[in-house]
């Protein structure tokens, strides 16, 4: 059972940074895509960063320059490192896994596995 949980949120003012964690049960030894999303109150659910099996890497342009998405495998561990974090980034932020190979995605539709999220907060 593929079980995903995130850590890391909290309240920064704008500028600041803030790393989230996300531990994966994943099943062993089958390939995943992995992403972050985030919602805010009264909007959709938004595609933020996404890394491959081959931990090639895409992102929102909203957030391109400013968050690295990375994993650790050793740890199966998915990390979002946020930088000059902005108001608007504030969100619930979710992790999300899909048993693929090569290829990711930033569309919600396309991941089957979700974390419940950890709520951050960024004020001016």
């Amino acid at each position: 059972q593929v079980q995903l949980r995130e850590s890391g949120g909290g309240s920064v003012q704008a500028g600041g940074s803030l790393r989230l964690s996300c531990a994966a049960s994943l099943i062993t030894d089958t390939p995943y895509s992995m992403g972050w999303f985030r919602q805010a109150p009264g909007k959709e659910r938004e595609g933020v960063a996404a890394i491959d099996s081959d931990d090639r890497t895409t992102y929102a342009r909203s957030v391109k320059g400013r968050f690295t998405i990375s994993k650790d495998n050793a740890k199966n561990t998915l990390y979002l490192q946020m930088n000059s974090l902005k108001p608007e980034d504030t969100a619930m932020y979710y992790c999300a896994a899909e048993n693929t190979m090569h290829t990711m995605s930033l569309e919600r539709s396309w991941y089957t596995h979700w974390g419940q999220g950890t709520q951050v907060t960024v004020s001016s």
